[in-house]
């Protein structure tokens, strides 16, 4: 019974291996990148998500509170109506956002031209510097200047922007096609961690001065810029390694120049490779929707359940705690598929069901969490793969024959087309809002899911019918082989 026992977790360790890897061989190498780029962006998205669950002490300490000490005495307060305060916070998330998206761009180019690792490191250090002058410096020294904010936070954005690239850029650099799905998959649970943790910083320091909880967060960010300068490999061929093999020809392939690096893609041509434009405007709708919930999400339920905001920024974590199971179920499901975009259609389809029934939540705690992170499993979980495994693919297409570096700018161009859409949604959040209500915001979000499906079905059709003449070329040669029509030498090329 006991050899019997261990040939079946023999047999599911090495299926579990199999769905992992994808058939592909690991070193030490690949497990401390895996590592290091997930904890590196969990703290860029812990840095920004600061802000979201801050909002509210925000516009208390900018307001002329009884508990507001922080304004000099003889100065008037810097808001004197909540609803203008809001929808000030909602411009600088569009400005954060839009600087954001343009950085996307210009990282995605830089990280195909230079060492990933540098410009990796150089953003973390900027990004903990510009995080420490909008939150803790404009506190500490009472600076209450929208110009000074505005110009603070969208440089953050601008230096933020070259997490995403050069991360994906590098896990694309050591992990194939194969595996690409789960592991990044799995991987982009990082930015949900990342939320997680920020969102527990700030709950608890919150209580010492919303302040502080930019000044932890800016910390751990600027620290971990040197474990990536000092631990960090860019791509195996850097350290002799050679590149994973994205199809079947490439691992038949020996690779005489392992350590020379294929030259950069133009940006237009970027844009014209397959699938880049159909999922860039994709991602646009959806990451409206889902950086919606990432900067709104505790101030909604503050705002409309009337729940103490500590409360609310710890319910909020349970819609990151969908995206992450998302990201990985529909990871390993798409590696096992000819194409990821049916999974990702799927889910859009469905995120449109989960968010009506999100916008009808009672006033329940319970039930508010459940329907949460339902909506997170469908929203989040597309976002992450688009994000992550599907922008990795895309960059690494066939048409470039493994003869250009192009990872980089498409995940800029896919990101910072998301980035834009995300810009417009924290615009119109606030005054959808205030000229409507809470319900009106929730149709938005149904109308841009619509969308994204929109924008991904011709995509789908198309890949849908060559499938469907591969499959009718396949059946039509063995058809002739087994006929006799074929040469045997025909058969034997074919074969």
């Amino acid at each position: 019974m006991n050899n019997g026992r261990e040939e079946r977790s023999g047999r599911c360790g090495r299926w579990v291996k199999r769905v992992l890897t994808g058939g592909e061989s690991w070193t030490h190498h690949h497990l401390s990148v895996f590592l290091l780029t997930f904890s590196s962006y969990a703290l860029f998205h812990a840095t920004r998500k600061t802000m979201s669950t801050v909002k509210s002490s925000f516009i208390d300490q900018w307001m002329a509170l009884p508990s507001n000490s922080s304004l000099p005495p003889s100065r008037a307060a810097f808001f004197t109506d909540r609803q203008d305060a809001s929808a000030f916070l909602g411009l600088l998330d569009g400005a954060f956002l839009g600087a954001y998206a343009v950085g996307l761009f210009i990282s995605g180019i830089l990280g195909d031209r230079f060492e990933p690792r540098l410009v990796l490191t150089l953003g973390m250090w900027t990004s903990a510097l510009m995080t420490f002058l909008f939150g803790t410096l404009t506190e500490w020294m009472s600076i209450y200047s929208k110009p000074f904010y505005m110009i603070t936070w969208m440089l953050s954005g601008l230096v933020q922007s070259s997490g995403w690239p050069m991360e994906v850029c590098i896990m694309g650099n050591w992990f194939g096609h194969g595996s690409r799905g789960a592991v990044l998959g799995l991987w982009s649970a990082c930015a949900s961690v990342g939320n997680i943790i920020g969102t527990l910083l700030a709950a608890h320091f919150l209580h010492f001065g919303y302040e502080y909880t930019f000044l932890v967060n800016s910390s751990l960010l600027f620290a971990g810029g040197f474990v990536i300068l000092f631990g960090m490999v860019s791509a195996p061929r850097d350290i002799g390694l050679a590149d994973p093999a994205e199809t079947k020809d490439e691992q038949d392939r020996v690779i005489e120049a392992v350590t020379e690096r294929p030259k950069p893609i133009s940006f237009l041509r970027a844009w014209l490779l397959p699938g880049v434009i159909a999922y860039s405007l994709a991602y646009a709708c959806l990451k409206l929707v889902n950086y919606s919930f990432f900067f709104w999400l505790p101030y909604y339920l503050q705002n409309n359940f009337g729940w103490e905001e500590s409360v609310a920024d710890q319910l909020s974590v349970w819609y990151d705690w969908g995206g992450i199971v998302a990201g990985f179920v529909g990871g390993i499901l798409t590696d096992h598929l000819s194409s990821r975009t049916p999974v990702v259609v799927c889910m859009l389809a469905i995120s449109t069901a989960a968010l009506f029934g999100y916008s009808k939540s009672p006033n329940d705690m319970t039930v508010n969490v459940v329907l949460m992170a339902i909506t997170g499993f469908f929203v989040g979980g597309p976002a992450n793969l688009i994000s992550s495994a599907i922008s990795a693919d895309l960059g690494k297409a066939p048409e470039l024959h493994g003869s250009a570096e192009a990872l980089g700018t498409v995940t800029g161009i896919v990101d910072g087309t998301g980035s834009v859409g995300a810009a417009l949604g924290q615009i119109l959040v606030p005054l959808v809002q205030d000229w409507f209500s809470w319900k009106a915001v929730f149709y938005m979000f149904i109308f841009m899911m619509f969308g994204a499906c929109a924008c991904l079905t011709p995509l789908l059709v198309k890949e849908a019918r060559q499938r469907r003449n591969i499959g009718y070329s396949q059946v039509s040669v063995d058809d002739e082989a087994a006929v006799g029509l074929l040469d045997p030498a025909d058969d034997e090329e074919i074969t």
